[in-house]
């Protein structure tokens, strides 16, 4: 029972998300007579800790009918753009652990095993942001990644 209950509880926290990600648009890349298309989604999510820092992903999503059904497991192709859309205040929290990175974004990219994410870190000798895009599974990860970098610059001098 102990570790029935472990394996629901590791599900959960692999299907939640820490920021959620509302979908800007896609293109078809690959045309499927059953099921969806092959796409690329394009996907935008603001930083849950830091106010006025957006981020923009576009992923590979796979169609057909294992896609349509959520079976498919998509590519490790990730693309990523943080914006500052406003002024934005880094907390004293976020400068001091900002080398042990944070993240900020999780999304589910197969049935089970398979995640997106985004990770913040703080570069202070730069005074930036820095958001780390990569992919991983339970067994072996993918070295495919994207990097972002966001300024802290006063908002009143741009």
């Amino acid at each position: 029972m102990k570790k029935c209950l472990i394996f629901v509880l590791g599900m959960l926290s692999l299907c939640s998300s820490v920021a959620q990600a509302e979908q800007i648009g896609s293109v078809d890349t690959v045309f499927k007579l059953f099921g969806p298309d092959h796409k690329i989604v394009v996907e935008a999510f603001d930083d849950p800790d830091v106010k006025n820092v957006t981020c923009y992903i576009s992923r590979a999503k796979t169609g057909g009918i294992k896609g349509g059904l959520g079976l498919a497991e998509d590519t490790s192709d990730a693309a990523i753009s943080c914006q500052q859309i406003g002024p934005v205040d880094v907390s004293d929290d976020i400068k001091k652990n900002g080398d042990k990175g944070t993240v900020v974004f999780k999304q589910r990219t197969s049935l089970i095993f398979k995640k997106l994410q985004v990770v913040r870190f703080y570069d202070p000798k730069r005074n930036a942001l820095v958001y780390l895009s990569y992919s991983d599974k339970v067994v072996d990860g993918s070295p495919k990644n994207a990097i972002s970098a966001v300024p802290i610059i006063p908002w009143s001098t741009r």
